[in-house]
């Protein structure tokens, strides 16, 4: 809602915060206190809770060791101007302009990443990524997205050549948004939203926010088409179900937090496309969504089917937009944003060099290009022009832990299909609970991985889903 006009007092706000938030973490008696904390738990007094605890709190004050707060105030200066100027540029399709800019942010991020290389013992990239994705690897991604990077083309053309027989007819509307937003109240109280400790409003894009104690979920409306906004509180309502379910005792401790980006996205995920998008589940929704726009159902009939909304939400089409991306070509715009960033950060790619590797990655992954259009292709995301340079593995990389815990969930729980038919969510989301929620930041996103499924992560579980739904 910031005016235009505000960005640069909002930016010049935003790294002084930043660097009395920095100087407050460093502070040097806090080296002390890790000393005397080590000796306690080297006399074996500490609990495990507390120990990972330990862990966490020594994980954030060595990097924010590692950088002098100049370098933070200058980060954070260029990635506001460049956010700032990206909301314009973007509408004009002006690479130009933005380039500089963007070229500045990288710059900065390259200086980070080198401040944290020694300390850390991690390559550039991997300090970075390991800022969202703890442990995290690139050499690991690389193997797990080298896999999908050859499965996926060619099956991405099978799923579209067989829907090409099966057509879904597509809601027309109007959707009235008092009517939409009754439907996403009614599905997140059945799927186990906690109502006393959040809500749900609308906004330009979709987000879930806030602390544990008092989540807020966004949306937006279209009241031409309801399916998009529908899907969306789902997605966000599984951020928000983790965040309600983080460890009471340790909410205002490290150790409280939810343990990595990718395993947030998993739980998004997995509401969204594994169950919200299956079959089961959208037998139990329809006659809530026909309820909701009874005109329009008495209309057309046909399209509030069951079969037709798992038809529509399973479509399968490449296209240029990251956001709007079906399950299937989703992680080809993350594997290219990866392969992308990780060179800018090493230095074997410029900002200059950008909008003709994207379009290269493009035409390998999706058989679209992007030639001179920066709008609907390099500049079309915010992560880049803000800083988050390692965020984006943690999209796909999500994908393929929520296929992972699903399967496990459904070996645990024979009844699973049956029970999300009928609208029973209390068992899986007892399950997540124990197994994923409650455990906070105790393991390492691996060993919590290991423990929830019997396997550490892989490719496996979201190729067998995928042949298993399309094909």
């Amino acid at each position: 809602m910031m005016p235009q006009g505000g960005g640069e007092a909002r930016g010049e706000a935003l790294a002084s915060l930043r660097g009395l938030m920095h100087e407050l973490s460093t502070d040097p008696a806090q080296g002390d206190l890790f000393e005397q904390a080590d000796r306690e738990q080297a006399a074996g007094s500490l609990s495990p809770w507390q120990a990972a605890n330990l862990r966490e709190m020594r994980r954030a004050w060595v990097r924010a060791t590692c950088i002098p707060i100049e370098l933070v105030e200058a980060s954070s200066r260029a990635e506001s101007r460049c956010e700032q100027a990206w909301r314009t540029l973007r509408a004009q399709n002006d690479w130009v302009a933005f380039a500089p800019l963007l070229s500045e942010v990288v710059a900065r991020k390259r200086d980070v990443a080198a401040a944290w290389q020694g300390p850390l013992g991690l390559g550039k990239y991997d300090a970075l990524l390991d800022g969202f994705e703890p442990g995290a690897r690139s050499a690991e991604i690389d193997v797990a997205f080298a896999e999908l990077r050859a499965f996926l083309p060619g099956f991405i053309q099978a799923a579209v050549e067989r829907q090409k027989s099966q057509p879904a007819v597509m809601p027309s509307g109007p959707f009235p948004t008092d009517r939409q937003r009754w439907l996403g109240l009614a599905v997140m109280a059945q799927i186990g939203f906690d109502f006393s400790r959040g809500r749900l409003d609308a906004s330009h894009h979709p987000f879930c926010g806030g602390v544990p104690q008092d989540v807020r979920i966004t949306t937006r409306y279209d009241e031409g088409d309801f399916t998009k906004s529908f899907m969306g509180v789902l997605h966000e309502t599984g951020h928000a179900k983790y965040e309600q379910n983080l460890p009471h005792d340790w909410l205002d401790q490290p150790v409280g937090a939810a343990r990595s980006m990718s395993l947030h996205e998993s739980q998004s995920l997995l509401q969204e496309m594994q169950v919200s998008r299956g079959r089961e589940f959208l037998s139990f929704v329809a006659p809530l969504i026909r309820q909701a726009f009874p005109a329009a159902a008495d209309r057309r009939p046909e399209a509030f089917t069951a079969d037709n909304l798992y038809r529509l939400y399973t479509r399968v089409h490449p296209d240029y937009i990251r956001v709007d991306a079906d399950e299937v070509t989703y992680p080809c715009h993350v594997i290219l944003r990866y392969e992308l960033e990780k060179k800018l950060i090493e230095g074997s790619l410029q900002v200059s060099g950008i909008p003709d590797a994207w379009d290269e990655g493009m035409r390998q992954l999706l058989g679209l290009s992007t030639k001179g259009n920066y709008k609907d292709g390099c500049m079309q995301d915010v992560h880049w022009p803000a800083g988050l340079f390692g965020y984006f593995p943690t999209y796909t990389l999500g994908a393929l832990t929520a296929a992972q815990i699903i399967a496990a969930a459904r070996r645990a729980l024979p009844d699973l299909s049956a029970q999300l038919t009928r609208g029973e969510f209390t068992p899986l989301n007892d399950w997540l609970r124990e197994r994923i929620w409650s455990r906070g930041s105790l393991l390492g996103t691996q060993h919590l991985l290991i423990e929830a499924t019997g396997a550490p992560l892989s490719a496996a579980a979201f190729k067998h889903h995928l042949q298993t739904r399309y094909l």
